[in-house]
């Protein structure tokens, strides 16, 4: 299975299979893939992630948020539920330190999670260069929040560089790592939590569980931003009448459960992942809503149905949008990062650039629609720019 548990081909490139295959009912790598020895370009090249096109600069603050209230629901003895976030902000430039990618041990923990260990050096991932600075100062206003939940086994970091480019065009955000759910993130006092969810999340029920349990950890979230004691001067950033979220693969999941459970939520997308929940896209209430996604899954009749589901019970502002050529992680960091490494996917014809740059303009699109009232022609209809993009009128 594969972090939805539809995309059993998914990614296919070394880098992008060792990033983003998850554990859970993966074929071992021997199976599927014979490692190779690191081209030259992975051996020289240093990793960047792509430059954010707004003007703000990005910092950073990365905050362990406790839910006392909670039982960790993957290992009730470990306590309360932990979650790690790292919060994007608009800056003034050049206050703060550069921030990290990942540690090196969590890294070491995702290519492993493959059998890729000397493919890719876990230094070479972990070093990759943000453009966030810790610590920097916040610029003065209130800005739109929106929160970003990675796929089922995935880290926070994969959607690195959508919370950039948002945060760069004015607008706070909030990346969630949910405790047990990734292969690996670091929290404090050294603890590095691997992906107990992976073992125990088989069924379709059991899933919907993990998409439940997202959505009560996103509004401890957005409590915890907004009235909060650690979240600080960051309250005083954002505006809490306009609060949106995007989550890939059961992230997307995710986005729709809180935005039903949640009222505060104005507006959701979906990244290429089912909805489990049954049934799905229930209790928004008329607040907008996108599905972005790969279309040999998610067109009409494709190998995913929940998405015509919900469709139908979708009653405000909807968009169903697929993209010819795209894999199921065209819409992360990985395939970008797996391309500069000279390691790029074969089995999906969508550049990774272009997969990038259309995730990042859709999305901005989508929030600056619906948080900011701003008008979007991109989202009426078919683009000259992306030809790749289909609108879906079911």
């Amino acid at each position: 299975m594969t972090t939805t548990g539809h995309h059993r081909a998914g990614a296919a490139a070394l880098l992008v299979l060792a990033l983003a295959a998850p554990l859970l009912g993966a074929a071992p790598a021997s199976a599927a893939h014979t490692p190779r020895p690191p081209s030259r370009a992975a051996a020289a090249n240093a990793l960047e992630l792509p430059d954010p096109t707004g003007p703000y600069a990005v910092g950073r603050r990365t905050l362990h948020l406790v839910d006392h209230h909670r039982t960790d629901p993957w290992v009730p003895s470990a306590g309360d539920r932990e979650l790690m976030v790292s919060v994007t902000y608009p800056s003034r430039p050049a206050t703060g330190t550069p921030a990290p990618y990942m540690t090196t041990e969590e890294a070491r923990l995702l290519l492993e999670a493959r059998g890729l260990d000397g493919v890719v050096s876990p230094e070479t991932v972990a070093r990759t260069a943000t453009h966030e600075r810790e610590g920097a100062s916040p610029v003065r206003g209130r800005f739109p929040l929106v929160l970003l939940s990675p796929g089922f086994s995935m880290p926070r970091t994969t959607l690195t560089s959508i919370a950039e480019d948002l945060t760069s065009r004015g607008y706070v955000v909030a990346s969630v790592d949910h405790a047990y759910e990734s292969v690996g993130t670091a929290f404090p006092g050294g603890r590095v939590l691997t992906c107990v969810a992976c073992e125990r999340a088989e069924t379709d029920e059991e899933r919907a569980a993990v998409v439940r349990g997202r959505a009560e950890d996103m509004s401890f979230v957005i409590d915890e931003l907004t009235h909060g004691r650690q979240a600080g001067a960051l309250s005083r950033v954002i505006d809490t009448r306009r609060i949106g979220m995007a989550g890939h693969s059961i992230g997307g999941a995710a986005a729709a459960a809180t935005m039903a459970g949640d009222r505060r939520v104005r507006a959701g997308a979906d990244l290429d992942g089912d909805f489990f929940v049954s049934p799905a896209a229930t209790g928004l209430g008329g607040r907008p809503f996108m599905m972005l996604g790969a279309e040999d899954s998610h067109s009409p009749g494709g190998a995913s149905g929940d998405w015509s589901d919900a469709w139908g019970h979708l009653e405000g502002w909807k968009r169903w949008l697929t993209v010819a050529g795209a894999g199921h992680f065209s819409f992360t960091d990985l395939p970008y990062l797996g391309d500069r490494l000279g390691l790029p996917d074969a089995a999906v014809p969508l550049p990774a650039e272009q997969g990038w740059h259309l995730t990042r303009d859709y999305v901005a699109a989508f929030f600056d629609l619906h948080l900011r009232g701003i008008p979007q022609p991109l989202l009426d209809g078919p683009s000259a720019r992306y030809p790749e993009v289909v609108f879906r009128q079911p």
